[in-house]
């Protein structure tokens, strides 16, 4: 699994999912590795065409050349930022990572446990968003439930504002 290493990061383009993946990048990401970006969108209906078919397994990998294309994303119903294409653009070139994205679509707690197995990842790096124990109770922490239920080894990136 060494020489071939599948490194996932959770973004939903908020400002701690991109601290993450900067990180990722400085700290964990080297020449020859899969840089996953794995994104969660909420359940939705979809009547009918290709969506209908990613809701179980999830999206297939699409490459950067085409999430940095507005129209292509646009049938997948994501909106990357400018600044995290930025940041996996440069991390492309520079260390010469093949990056990917992956979309899910449902529960993010869940839909992150399944990724892991089902890509399969050799880890995954998540955001935290700093809740405090009260909002943490109540809406339960995703990082959280990826630590305790993920197969793979999990990194949490603090956010700091």
């Amino acid at each position: 699994m060494e020489a071939d290493r599948r490194m996932g990061v959770a973004v939903d383009f908020s400002a701690s999912s991109k601290n993450a993946l900067k990180w990722a990048v400085d700290n964990v990401i080297r020449k020859g590795d899969h840089l996953i970006l794995i994104t969660i969108k909420p359940e939705g209906h979809y009547e009918e065409g290709e969506m209908q078919l990613w809701e179980v397994t999830g999206s297939p990998f699409i490459p950067l050349s085409e999430f940095s294309d507005p129209v292509v994303m646009k049938k997948y119903g994501v909106k990357p930022d400018p600044e995290t294409l930025d940041i996996v653009s440069t991390a492309a070139r520079q260390k010469e990572v093949e990056v990917l994205m992956k979309i899910f679509w449902g529960d993010p707690r869940e839909k992150l446990c399944e990724a892991i197995d089902s890509i399969p990842l050799s880890c995954i790096i998540v955001g935290n968003r700093g809740l405090g124990k009260l909002k943490r109770a109540i809406m339960g922490s995703v990082s959280n439930y990826v630590v305790n239920n993920g197969s793979c080894p999990v990194t949490v990136v603090k956010h700091h504002d």
